[in-house]
C-alpha cells in the first residue's frame, strides 16, 4: 500500500496567502508514479503542483540542495514553471535554510538561490537559455479572435512574439490597462490554438513605464482559466524585452500580476549584462 505523501500548500510571489500564485509542493515524490502526481494536481486545483525527486546523477550542487523537480497542471505535465518554483525553494528555505538550489527539469537544469532578510524568505531562479521567435500571421489572427481581441487593441511599440526561457509563451501587448483588465475569451478556441503552437500561456502585458508592467496569463492548456502570477511567462518576458531592445540590456523590470483576479502578486525580473539568461524573484508563504 502507498503512503500518501505529504503536500504542501504555498503561494509565489505574495507574502499574502490570498495573494500570488498557489502551488502544491510535495517534498518527497519518492514513489509516486506520473498518474499520481497528475491526480494529486488535479485534486488541488492549482495551476500547478510540484514534486521533488533524488537528483540525476552528475547534478551538481551542494549535497542535500539538489533535486529533480516536476511539474503538473490539472491536465498535464508542463516542462517548467516559475511560480512553482519559487513556492518550493521557500518551502525547502523553511525545511534546511536559505542557500543555493539546483533542480533538474525538464527544461534543463535551473540554479535557485534563497536569500532571508528580516524573516521574510525570497527566491530567484536563472532561466535556462531563451529564446524569441515569430509568430504567424494567421497564427496571431487567430489568438486576437479568440480573445476577442482586435488588432487595433495591440500596442505596436511592443510587437506580438512567442518567447521562451523554459517553456513557450505567446506575448501580446495592450495598447490600454482598460484591454488588458476586461479579458473574456474563447476558452475552446485558444486552447487549441496554444496546443498547436506548442504554447504553455499567453503573457498578455500592458506597459506603465519603461521598467514596469502589468500582466495576465491565460492558461487554458492547464485546465484553468488565468494563472496568478506566472514566473516562467515572467522569464520568457524579460528575454523578449532585452531582444527588442524595448529595455537596456542590465535592468530590473517588476511585473505586477493577479490584481484583475484578486490575487495580487508581484514578480522582479533581472537583467545581467553578458548573461542572456534571465533571473525571476519573488516571495512565498505558506497556504495553512
Amino acid at each position: 500500500m502507498t503512503t500518501r505523501p505529504s503536500i504542501l500548500r504555498y503561494t509565489a510571489f505574495s507574502l499574502d496567502p490570498l495573494g500570488g500564485n498557489p502551488a502544491g509542493v510535495v517534498l518527497d515524490a519518492a514513489g509516486l508514479d506520473d498518474d499520481a502526481m497528475l491526480a494529486i494536481a488535479a485534486d488541488l486545483g492549482y495551476s500547478e503542483s510540484a514534486f521533488l525527486t533524488a537528483p540525476p546523477e552528475g547534478l551538481g550542487g551542494v549535497s542535500g540542495r539538489a533535486f529533480t523537480i516536476r511539474y503538473f497542471s490539472p491536465k498535464a505535465e508542463v516542462p517548467f514553471c516559475g511560480h512553482a518554483t519559487v513556492a518550493t525553494a521557500v518551502a525547502l528555505g523553511e525545511h534546511i535554510g536559505a542557500g543555493d538550489l539546483v533542480f533538474a527539469t525538464r527544461a534543463g537544469n535551473v540554479p535557485v538561490s534563497v536569500t532571508e532578510e528580516a524573516g521574510v524568505l525570497r527566491a530567484t531562479l536563472t532561466t535556462v537559455e531563451p529564446h524569441i521567435e515569430a509568430i504567424d500571421d494567421a497564427d496571431l489572427a487567430e489568438a486576437l479572435a479568440a480573445l476577442d481581441w482586435s488588432a487595433a487593441d495591440l500596442d505596436t511599440a511592443l510587437p506580438p512574439r512567442i518567447a521562451f526561457a523554459g517553456a513557450r509563451h505567446l506575448v501580446l501587448a495592450a495598447a490600454t490597462r482598460e484591454r488588458l483588465a476586461d479579458l473574456a475569451y474563447d476558452f475552446a478556441r485558444l486552447e487549441a490554438l496554444m496546443r498547436r503552437l506548442d504554447l504553455i500561456t499567453l503573457q498578455l502585458v500592458w506597459r506603465e513605464s519603461p521598467t514596469v508592467f502589468h500582466v495576465r496569463n491565460p492558461f487554458p492548456v492547464g485546465g484553468v482559466v488565468e494563472d496568478p502570477a506566472t514566473g516562467a511567462a515572467a522569464g520568457a518576458f524579460g528575454a523578449y524585452a532585452r531582444e527588442l531592445g524595448l529595455v537596456p540590456d542590465a535592468s530590473v523590470l517588476t511585473l505586477h500580476q493577479g490584481a484583475d483576479m484578486g490575487r495580487p502578486g508581484v514578480l522582479t525580473v533581472e537583467l545581467r549584462e553578458g548573461d542572456t539568461r534571465v533571473r525571476v524573484s519573488g516571495t512565498g508563504t505558506r497556504i495553512a
